[in-house]
């Protein structure tokens, strides 16, 4: 083992790769390394474009996961920060339960975005024994990132379009109980607005508001993640960090309205990179 591995801050991003549509680790890589931190992937499928589109090439990761991994602890590696996204089995799941285990020690701030449904459903390839195995992979984030829907289906509760704040406040000890000290709510209607409902264990929670505009898009919830890990490593305060990603995605938005970009082909963030060094 070589320790001059270690000497540089390094995220580690568990996620698929597609080669279009930007979304995952083409979104998780230039936004990591344009914070200053060294990302390294470790790919669960490769995709020539996301499954938005009609068709796609895929190429499922899960039997190579495992070597992968265990050439980086045969390197010495240590990671500042962990990040997972989309896991597409109950075997991924397994497999980063084994990563984080290995992987995470006191100095290591774990980010895990449940990505299991939105609009109130588990998405089509997500299965009821996965989201159990996925309530269990909760207990080792530090921060996590749900959605209303996912937050309704890690806490078992019934999904509804209008929440009090005493509700998500609610679901979200519910989590913290189970190990995250963090946790932000995302996509929250708010009328006019979109609310990020913030929890942090021994703080008071806050709803953060932007306005909404646009439609959904692909990717949105990859740099919200990349930027709210990145800026736990770089010790930047979690509900400020929620703020830089939220006004990050919506002009990201605004320029890819601008441009007729459609909604599969996520947000045009290349050109607000600079705003996040």
């Amino acid at each position: 083992m070589d320790g001059r591995h270690n000497h540089q801050r390094k995220i580690a991003v568990i996620n698929d790769f597609s080669g279009f549509g930007r979304c995952s680790l083409a979104v998780a890589i230039p936004i990591i390394s344009v914070m200053k931190l060294q990302c390294c992937p470790l790919p669960t499928a490769v995709f020539s474009n996301h499954t938005g589109f009609d068709s796609y090439f895929f190429d499922d990761y899960t039997s190579k996961m495992k070597p992968y991994m265990e050439e980086w602890e045969k390197l010495g590696l240590s990671f500042d920060g962990i990040c997972t996204g989309f896991l597409g089995s109950k075997a991924q799941i397994n497999i980063v339960t084994a990563f984080l285990e290995q992987f995470k020690n006191n100095s290591t701030t774990v980010l895990i975005d449940p990505v299991m449904g939105d609009y109130g459903k588990m998405y089509s390839t997500y299965t009821e024994e996965m989201c159990l195995e996925m309530k269990k992979l909760v207990r080792f984030a530090d921060i996590l990132t749900p959605n209303l829907t996912e937050v309704c289906i890690l806490t078992d509760t019934p999904y509804k379009e209008k929440w009090k704040l005493l509700e998500l406040e609610q679901m979200a000890e519910q989590l913290i109980c189970q190990g995250p000290q963090k946790i932000v709510i995302t996509g929250i209607p708010q009328r006019t607005f979109i609310g990020n409902f913030c929890y942090e264990k021994g703080k008071p929670s806050s709803m953060l508001k932007t306005h909404k505009i646009g439609t959904s898009r692909s990717g949105t919830g990859d740099i919200f993640a990349s930027i709210l890990a990145s800026d736990a490593v770089n010790g930047v305060e979690f509900q400020e960090s929620v703020r830089k990603a939220s006004r990050f995605i919506k002009k990201c938005i605004n320029r890819s309205i601008e441009l007729d970009i459609p909604l599969t082909d996520g947000v045009c963030f290349e050109e607000f990179l600079g705003n996040l060094k």
